[in-house]
């Protein structure tokens, strides 16, 4: 049984999430192209997690957000995003860290991204023997298909308990056989 000096789990947690990032830079100078669309999920509860005192009552552990139509003023920096959107009609300005993310999804190309929140050494040993299942929902959509080329060991889109979508109709649900990138693929199981 070796350990993991390098940490090769964070290094890869990382690294996607500077594929988020770099999606929203791009689409902060350019604004999104075609029909590309994004729900993107995060902690509420996360260090440096900024949103008003009804968003954290309504979404106490986990919101999800729609960047389609009605969003403004999107501002990224090397470790947030900020980025305003309206609630039932009221403007909202949410600061999120990348570190706080759980997931992205782009449903117009069906690409998904999952992410583990940091967690403190003693949880992290108890759950390294057993595959990641994110948390479901009534509301959440259906189990996403790995990416090609992963483990087959099953990734789970996270949709949060109460999704939240700027203004409009209830967001479409993702369609099965997105691609997921899940990091328990990529770690050494005991």
């Amino acid at each position: 049984m070796s350990v993991d000096h390098i940490r090769y789990d964070l290094l890869a947690q990382e690294a996607l999430r500077s594929v988020v990032r770099r999606v929203l830079l791009d689409v902060a100078k350019t604004g999104l192209p075609g029909e590309h669309h994004f729900y993107i999920s995060f902690d509420t509860r996360a260090p440096g997690v900024r949103l008003s005192q009804r968003m954290l009552e309504k979404y106490p552990e986990e919101m999800t957000i729609v960047l389609q139509h009605q969003f403004w003023d999107l501002i990224v920096t090397d470790t947030t995003f900020e980025v305003g959107l309206s609630f039932g009609s009221i403007p909202e300005r949410l600061l999120v860290p990348f570190s706080a993310l759980k997931g992205f999804f782009d449903p117009s190309v069906k690409f998904g991204l999952q992410f583990e929140l940091a967690a403190n050494e003693s949880e992290e040993e108890e759950t390294e023997d057993s595959p990641f299942e994110a948390p479901r929902s009534a509301n959440a959509p259906a189990p996403l298909k790995p990416a090609r080329g992963a483990a087959s060991e099953p990734a789970l889109a996270s949709a949060a308990s109460n999704p939240a979508s700027s203004d409009q109709d209830a967001p479409e649900r993702p369609a099965s056989g997105a691609q997921v990138v899940q990091l328990d693929v990529f770690r050494n199981k005991k």
